[in-house]
This record gives C-alpha cells, structure tokens and sequence, in this order.
C-alpha cells in the first residue's frame, strides 16, 4: 500500500478543483445559514471527515481512471448546479455529488472502468446509495452528458485561472498533467453556448 501511495503523483487537475469546490462548499453553507436550502438525495446527515482534496485524491488512486474524467466531471457538476438551482453544492453534498459525477464522466470517457459496487467503495457509500444517486444526477443533468473539446479547453482553462488567482507568485504552466489522450464522445448538434456559465463563488 505504501507503495501504490508513494508512486501515484496527482495531476494538478485534483489540486485545482478542490480548491474551486472548497470554495464553492464554504460560500453556500454560509448562504445555507442566511437562506433555507431544499434537501436532495446528495445532501448527507453531517459534514464527511474527509476533506475535499484528500477524497478526490482517493477517488484519482482507487478508481484509476483518467484525468480528463476530472475535468467532464467538473462540466456534470456545473451543469448540475445550473439545472438543480435550489440544491447548491455545501459542505454537505459535495462529496456524494463528486463521487457521482466522476463515476458518470468514467462511464461516458473511458473504455476500461470499474463498477458501481466498487465506486461506491471507494466514496465510502452502500452500491444502493450509488446506484440512487447515479440516476438522480443523471435526471438532474437531463441526460447531458456530451462534452465537446472546446467545452473541454474551457472548463480546464477556467480551473488554471482560478489558480492563478488565488496563488498569484506560483507559476502554473499550461498543462493539468492530463497524460493519458483526451477521449470525448461528442455530439455535432451540441450547442455549447449554454454551457460557459462556470461554478462560480
């Protein structure tokens, strides 16, 4: 196990998302307090003890799937809080929501993938829960789950530019340490101008 721990090094697609999602989380519980929020499928009894950062790391080591699914994964969750306006991400959901939505962008990107009983595993949920929140986000998305390269580009440009703002003295090149060759199924009737509206602070 040490060794698998030693050798695996996270893209920096992790670092950046989580960083993102943190702040997401953080801006909408202190909204939560000033507003009643509705409760979904996602939303859990208490806050996970892990952190965002930690749980996507482990989702990237068990899960082995590529960083692109990140990135999709990233494009289902804004597409998600667009649709699902009166369930925003907190502190509460976001883990279940990340673990689903990267669960979907393995299923929709990759050609070798692991199964829901396995997932479910490493989110630390029953295959029943996976099972039920797999569907729900999957109505929730209405079923897009096509994402064109330029969508791609996008949402991986707007992650290096959060980045960028928040840790303005580091140098953070072009790449996401996205190695594996990007694989996106795409629709040529998508009409992606929907779709630029990012998760947002």
């Amino acid at each position: 196990m040490a060794d698998l721990e030693a050798t695996v090094v996270i893209p920096k697609v992790i670092t950046f998302l989580s960083s993102l999602l943190q702040q997401v989380a953080e801006s909408n519980d202190v909204t939560h307090q000033l507003y009643p929020q509705r409760i979904s499928v996602f939303h859990g009894l208490t806050r996970p003890n892990i952190s965002i950062q930690n749980y996507l790391e482990r989702i990237f080591k068990y899960a082995n799937c590529s960083p692109s699914c990140f990135v999709v994964a990233y494009v289902y969750l804004d597409r998600f809080a667009q649709r699902q306006l009166s369930f925003p991400i907190n502190s509460f959901n976001v883990h279940r929501l990340l673990i689903t939505s990267v669960l979907l962008s393995v299923k929709f990107l990759d050609d070798i993938y692991y199964n829901n009983a396995y997932f479910a595993k490493v989110g630390g949920i029953s295959t029943a829960e996976m099972n039920l929140l797999e569907v729900d986000f999957l109505f929730g998305l209405g079923f897009q789950l096509n994402v064109t390269p330029t969508t791609f580009h996008t949402y991986c440009s707007y992650l290096q530019r959060e980045m960028l703002m928040q840790c303005p003295d580091q140098l953070v090149d072009n790449s996401l340490n996205i190695s594996r060759p990007l694989k996106i199924h795409c629709c040529l009737n998508e009409d992606e101008s929907t779709h630029q509206k990012q998760l947002a602070v």
